[in-house]
């Protein structure tokens, strides 16, 4: 519902999707930063790190942490993540890339095994929930 009165602020990555569905890849109301789930593209919307699902991970944790960032959240506010992978195999390589990204915050983690995700390049997709401290 439009005009809830609600000050929303939104982040916007330049994600081809983000158009197409009307998202946005991150929205801050209040404290709360939720991000949307975070494909590994590269900034000229191509998938990156084919084939390598550590260098996926990592590329969709810097994708988010980017638009935390720009809604003046941080890391060490990041409360929940969310791991979609196509290969349950995958899941050691994932594993430690939210392992050395997140390392002393350990948000609560999901990952589950999902049919597929939009594009057959992509072999990981992530979401992040974030508290911004001292508001």
């Amino acid at each position: 519902m439009h005009g809830t009165g609600m000050n929303r602020k939104l982040a916007h990555s330049g994600s081809p999707f983000e158009k197409t569905f009307g998202f946005s890849r991150a929205c801050r109301i209040g404290d709360i930063i939720a991000v949307a789930g975070t494909a590994p593209l590269g900034n000229d919307g191509k998938t990156v790190y084919k084939g390598d699902a550590y260098g996926q991970a990592i590329r969709c944790f810097e994708i988010s942490l980017s638009a935390i960032e720009a809604l003046g959240g941080a890391i060490d506010g990041v409360i929940r993540t969310r791991m979609m992978l196509c290969n349950a195999d995958d899941w050691p390589e994932v594993a430690r890339a939210h392992g050395n990204i997140f390392a002393g915050i350990d948000p609560a983690a999901t990952c589950v095994v999902v049919q597929g995700l939009l594009d057959p390049d992509w072999l990981v997709e992530t979401e992040v929930d974030c508290i911004v401290a001292g508001e």
